[in-house]
């Protein structure tokens, strides 16, 4: 008999036993289900501590994606609850600080801030820094309106104010120049004093009165005293407090300076005077 033969048997004699096999299983679902059905419960009595255990870490897992998953959405909640406490506390000091000055201004009849009387925008070109100076030269043009002693400023708050003009350009004495004195105020209980430069990025704060309260982050504006600045312009932030000195932090950013604005006020003294104050 050839191979192929017995293959062709085979398979008929396969089927065959198939069929028989199934209508064995017919007849015994027919007529013995109470067996089923006791096969059926061995069955599940022994595959059910098998699945318990499978599922034990299965439910680890969930668990641990569902911890890791609630600690990103807490982490990221606690970072926008804090930018948003930080905008709250801003806002809340310049409320309390504003109404400090409402307060004071509204002992004051027919108050009025000094309106701007000449602006002029001009851009920086290049920077002087020694241990004698700290200033910056803008390009003015043939500008004529730019005198010496007017106040110079960007988008944040004071930079300093004009030393010298040229035919073409203006020399800005910073506010950080250790011939710089800007008389300032503490907005929140308008406490005097003067801001000091002494060439390094973070000038002084001085001659304030020995029971000051001054705490890290107060914010200082221009008081007006000396007909110099006007009032209510934004100088800086306390940043340092020791023993020995207070040290600002401006809200001008005086090493990335490109345009800067050269403005006098009216009803303002021009700096056409020395009012350096000796602080030695």
């Amino acid at each position: 008999m050839q191979l192929s033969q017995i293959r062709q048997l085979i398979k008929k004699f396969a089927l065959v036993i198939l069929f028989l096999i199934a209508f064995v299983l017919m007849m015994v679902n027919k007529t013995d289900t109470i067996l089923i059905d006791k096969t059926s419960s061995m069955a599940t009595g022994i595959l059910s501590p098998v699945v318990d255990v499978l599922i034990v870490p299965a439910r680890l897992v969930a668990h641990v994606y569902d911890y890791f998953k609630d600690m990103s959405l807490a982490y990221e909640e606690n970072k926008f609850l804090k930018k948003e406490n930080r905008k709250l506390r801003l806002i809340g000091e310049q409320a309390r600080a504003l109404e400090i000055e409402n307060r004071l201004l509204s002992r004051i009849l027919n108050f009025t801030k000094p309106p701007v009387d000449k602006l002029t925008t001009a851009r920086i070109v290049a920077e002087e820094g020694d241990a004698f100076s700290h200033s910056l030269i803008a390009y003015i043009g043939k500008n004529n309106i730019v005198e010496k002693g007017q106040i110079v400023l960007n988008e944040d708050g004071v930079v300093g104010r004009i030393d010298k003009i040229g035919n073409s350009y203006a020399k800005i004495l910073l506010l950080t120049d250790i011939n710089s004195r800007i008389p300032v105020v503490l907005e929140k209980n308008r406490t005097r004093g003067m801001v000091a430069g002494d060439n390094t990025l973070n000038p002084k704060l001085v001659f304030l009165p020995l029971s000051s309260e001054v705490n890290i982050g107060d914010r200082l504006v221009t008081s007006g005293v000396a007909g110099v600045f006007p009032p209510g312009l934004p100088v800086g932030f306390v940043s340092k407090i020791d023993k020995r000195e207070i040290r600002i932090q401006p809200y001008a950013d005086l090493n990335s300076l490109e345009y800067v604005k050269i403005v006098s006020f009216e009803n303002v003294d021009e700096l056409n005077r020395d009012v350096s104050l000796d602080v030695e």
